[in-house]
């Protein structure tokens, strides 16, 4: 199983929103950047991502699953573009911001860090574990 980490700004589309489609899930479509397309090209059926809250918030606040792997965007026309389908899993009893992943040494080579202008990434198991305790929730 791999781990990723989905960024969303709350005012778009929220955990809130993502928790109310249920198992059904949905997809995780306009994405336009060619390196966050190719991970989500990577996804598996069953992988597990953070949900970050972006803007204002800057947190992880839960956990999802890729349940439809790498497919057509339904929001383009142009077929270079896909995306996947993930459900909402368990909310991360604390959520945990990015000043706390920034503060802690083991998470200081996280691509969030790095690299926070993707919107889609990879997460190590060490750091995915790092976060789920720190949100108070077993990895």
């Amino acid at each position: 199983m791999a781990f990723w980490l989905f960024k969303s700004e709350p005012s778009t589309w929220s955990w809130a929103d993502q928790l109310a489609k249920g198992p059904a899930g949905e997809e995780w479509d306009g994405v336009r950047n060619y390196q966050a397309r190719n991970f989500m090209r990577e996804m598996r059926l069953g992988d597990r991502g953070f949900f970050y809250h972006s803007q204002k918030e800057k947190s992880v606040v839960g956990i999802v699953e890729i349940c439809a792997e790498a497919h057509p965007d339904s929001t383009s026309d142009d077929p270079r573009w896909e995306c996947v389908d993930i459900r909402a899993l368990q909310s991360l009893a604390q959520p945990v911001s990015l000043a706390a992943i920034k503060a802690d040494p083991a998470l200081a080579e996280m691509v969030l860090v790095k690299s926070s202008r993707l919107s889609v990434h990879p997460v190590r198991a060490a750091e995915w574990q790092r976060i789920c305790e720190l949100g108070g929730i077993a990895p």
